[in-house]
């Protein structure tokens, strides 16, 4: 299944066989001006990375696989552990750490709605390296005519 993100314009998908067939470790399938729809594909033994978003709630949904989801107030006090899988759904709030780890034997498959906007319009990142080495560059970042929070000092 091949998409392009339109921006903030109506859309459908199928999201369940969009999910599935993704083999990136992150495609930004759709981007509003409030909220943001990525599919990602984590392989196994591997995870999303232990991270913290200060401004943005997460919704995650489980399509394939299994893993093990925690999260918590700081990086070294994870107290919510909890093993998923296909069909289970995470909820991170704003300023929460949290990773969902890969514990099964096939491609953990998940999509995850940003609110606010969290990633570039349309990006495709094949590794969570290339994730990375975009974040680093300043090339992931959200299109500027979405709604953001207000940078605290």
């Amino acid at each position: 299944m091949s998409l392009a993100d339109p921006g903030a314009r109506p859309n459908a998908f199928d999201i369940e066989k969009a999910t599935t067939e993704n083999s990136t470790y992150r495609t930004v399938a759709w981007t509003g001006k409030y909220l943001q729809v990525s599919l990602m594909s984590i392989p196994v033994g591997q995870s999303i990375g232990l991270e913290v978003h200060p401004g943005t709630d997460q919704f995650l949904r489980l399509e394939a696989g299994q893993g093990r989801c925690v999260m918590g107030p700081t990086q070294e006090d994870l107290d919510f552990q909890q093993d998923v899988a296909d069909d289970w759904s995470i909820q991170v709030p704003a300023g929460i750490w949290h990773d969902v780890i890969n514990t099964g034997d096939e491609p953990l498959r998940l999509y995850v709605v940003y609110a606010p906007v969290h990633h570039a319009l349309g990006i495709v990142q094949a590794t969570a390296e290339d994730a990375a080495k975009d974040e680093d560059s300043g090339i992931d970042e959200p299109p500027a005519w979405t709604a953001q929070p207000a940078q605290h000092a």
